[in-house]
């Protein structure tokens, strides 16, 4: 199971694309929670998280987010833009999977 946070200003922005990505990994057979999570909550999932993605629009937030998961090797990017204005699911958890080396 893969704990899967997006994370943006207020947790809503992403939700849909959370909806996308979950029918996605239901449709490739991944075990995987997914979660949309304001900035400011990330700190009460930041030791379950097996990767954070950030929303465009807090990309100013990356070296913060970095900082904080260093020390546990967690991986964090940026969705890239045109995937989430697009909220493709499917890509979005593609890299994601990617990204945690699975």
């Amino acid at each position: 199971m893969y704990n899967i946070f997006l994370v943006c200003s207020a947790g809503m922005s992403t939700s849909l694309l959370v909806m996308k990505m979950t029918a996605a990994a239901k449709e490739r057979g991944v075990e995987a929670k997914i979660a949309a999570v304001a900035e400011a909550e990330l700190s009460k999932v930041i030791d379950s998280a097996d990767i954070v993605l950030l929303g465009p629009q807090v990309r100013y937030l990356l070296g913060k987010i970095k900082d904080l998961l260093a020390a546990k090797g967690t991986p964090v990017e940026v969705i890239n833009s045109i995937d989430y204005g697009t909220m493709n699911g499917d890509k979005v958890l593609q890299r994601a999977l990617e990204l945690i080396g699975k």
